[in-house]
């Protein structure tokens, strides 16, 4: 058996094919979503996934604009910029890229930028909306696997869900989410006991470690979906995911590949939320 491919590309290319006529409509009320995007530092991987965010934002007809730093710059000047970006009418989404330097305090400036503009879904209050199951952004990684879910048909109804990785960022949310779904979630960590007892059961399997290859294929219950969240650069310059797609594939029943999965599901849902923010700042 060969696993079904979820398409991540694809399904991102249609979603944001369909994001354009619901711009043009808050557009023709004075309504341009808006997104802004800062970035502290060179960091290489960020000023590719920044580009990336800004353009996707472009192409569908949004305003979007990329404000830079210095990494030796003062997180006050940051805090003060995120101020002016919250009061601005016209801004509908703030996004500060991670990592940040050492100097900075990550929490205070994502606490800094208003609830209503965290398109990212960071922020302690949305966090907290989507723990009680009403969120009101929904952080764009764990969405876009969502989407995913629902492209492939996937009922999470009942379903033995295990994540392995507990981030802020994906883990946790991810969580949540399978959750409010009704699955039956269980979250394992680096510190997790028999890791293989936990994955040979789960009916959804999805990896967030930040390690090359991790998921073996006899970690893999027979049939299950497997959702890889990694991205990885290997010695020789090629991606990976942190699953072994090759032999994993020949036991799941569906399954995400990297690049081309998880990934472009990303930037799009971001693109959702911005204009998500607008949508309810207009009133729709």
């Amino acid at each position: 058996m060969t696993a079904q491919i979820i398409d991540g590309k694809a399904l991102a290319e249609e979603l944001r094919q369909s994001f354009k006529a619901r711009v043009e409509a808050l557009a023709a009320k004075g309504h341009r979503p808006g997104l802004v995007v800062i970035l502290v530092g060179e960091d290489p991987a960020s000023e590719v996934y920044v580009r990336n965010k800004v353009n996707g934002c472009l192409a569908i007809g949004m305003h979007s604009e990329k404000i830079t730093y210095d990494a030796a710059v003062d997180q006050t000047t940051v805090l003060k910029k995120i101020a002016e970006l919250n009061a601005d009418p016209n801004i509908h989404g703030i996004l500060v890229q991670l990592p940040l330097p050492k100097h900075f305090d990550e929490e205070a400036v994502l606490e800094a930028i208003a609830a209503e503009k965290d398109v990212d879904g960071f922020h302690a209050e949305n966090v907290g909306a989507l723990a009680q199951g009403n969120p009101r952004f929904i952080p764009c990684t764990p969405y876009g696997v969502m989407k995913m879910f629902e492209k492939g048909n996937v009922d999470l109804t009942g379903q033995e869900a295990v994540v392995i990785g507990r981030s802020n960022i994906v883990g946790k949310p991810m969580a949540l989410l399978l959750i409010n779904a009704g699955a039956t979630v269980t979250v394992c960590n680096s510190r997790t006991k028999d890791l293989l007892a936990h994955t040979r059961r789960a009916d959804i399997l999805v990896a967030a470690v930040g390690k090359p290859r991790f998921v073996t294929a006899d970690m893999v219950k027979p049939g299950a979906v497997v959702i890889d969240v990694g991205i990885n650069r290997l010695p020789d310059g090629k991606l990976c995911g942190d699953v072994d797609f090759d032999g994993c594939k020949e036991v799941a029943g569906q399954i995400t590949p990297v690049p081309g999965g998880v990934g472009p599901m990303t930037i799009t849902m971001l693109l959702a939320n911005t204009i998500e923010a607008a949508e309810r700042k207009a009133g729709l």
